[in-house]
């Protein structure tokens, strides 16, 4: 059967529904992966679309049987495809070895070895007929009623209400965060809806500015973006670029103080490499928010907070890995 093309619908971050419309909301675990649609055609193949709608099906062989988990039933599936980590959760730094392969199928057949991807299925948008139509309860039902688990996939269950429990659960586990939905919302492809709100769990943590970066068109002559460390055992670490979290205001005052403190000797140990960037005196401390880091120590998803003029230098200790 030849199956529709179905963007994906995405999620809008926000915070949780008001207490008193809990019921009305469904909520499901975040996941740090890849977005995919999985067409099913029901002649025993699967293919796999990123959210680009570029095909990826050779990047995860592993997934390939799932073809005909559903016999000769045509469906079009909504998931993510994650690396799990020791405790079972995300880890996308994982699947960064699996992601781009989709065009060297030698190569990825050997990385599904050494690290095997998961499919986390969260919605069908397509079961022998469009669904898209119908509330979320009602494609969930659906989507639960086929019993897809398998060594490489599964179906997740969704929790209706209990909207604040669930995202402390996922905070207590070091889970990504928490995705909410409207019971009665439709599927509506390709669309970021205020129907979905997407919570992440970030975390804050004091950063030493070492470096910045330029901005391009309205923002030339303004930082871009800043490098910034953390100290450990007597030298500064490079732990990311920060390139979000300022008003205009905000981010011409951190120009000024960038121009005052310039310097031609990189504050960090060892030296990032990367091209057009502007060493400073590592004086300024600031706090940003963030996901996870990666297991080399870098931020991942940093934001800016806030200067910390009453922090000194010294007071952004590493919490590194």
């Amino acid at each position: 059967m030849r199956l529709p093309l179905i963007a994906p619908m995405l999620a809008t971050p926000g915070t949780l529904p008001p207490a008193g419309q809990d019921e009305r909301w469904a909520y499901e675990t975040k996941q740090d992966g890849q977005r995919v649609v999985v067409y099913l055609p029901g002649d025993g193949t699967v293919e796999l679309r990123a959210r680009s709608g570029e095909v990826i099906t050779n990047a995860y062989p592993e997934l390939h049987p799932l073809g005909g988990a559903l016999g000769g039933v045509p469906a079009i599936l909504d998931g993510e495809v994650v690396a799990l980590d020791e405790r079972g959760r995300g880890d996308f730094q994982r699947l960064q070895s699996r992601m781009g392969l989709a065009r060297s199928p030698a190569l990825a057949a050997r990385r599904a070895t050494q690290t095997p991807v998961h499919l986390v299925l969260f919605d069908v948008m397509f079961l022998r007929h469009r669904l898209t139509a119908l509330p979320y309860l009602r494609r969930r039902q659906a989507l639960e009623g086929l019993a897809l688990t398998g060594p490489y996939w599964s179906t997740p269950g969704a929790l209706v209400g209990h909207g604040a429990q669930a995202l402390q659960a996922t905070r207590d586990n070091g889970l990504e965060g928490l995705v909410c939905k409207k019971v009665d919302s439709v599927y509506e492809p390709g669309v970021r809806s205020r129907s979905w709100i997407k919570i992440r769990n970030a975390q804050t943590v004091d950063v030493i500015v070492g470096g910045w970066l330029p901005g391009r068109g309205r923002l030339s002559g303004l930082p871009g973006a800043l490098l910034v460390g953390q100290r450990e055992a007597g030298r500064l670490r490079y732990v990311g670029r920060v390139g979000t979290g300022w008003s205009e205001n905000e981010r011409a005052e951190l120009g000024r103080l960038l121009l005052a403190t310039e310097s031609h000797t990189c504050p960090f140990d060892p030296e990032p490499r990367m091209p057009e960037v502007h060493w400073v005196l590592p004086r300024l401390v600031g706090e940003v928010r963030y996901v996870s880091r990666t297991r080399s120590g870098r931020l991942r998803h940093p934001s800016w907070l806030r200067l910390r003029p009453d922090l000194a230098p010294e007071d952004a200790a590493a919490d590194l890995p």
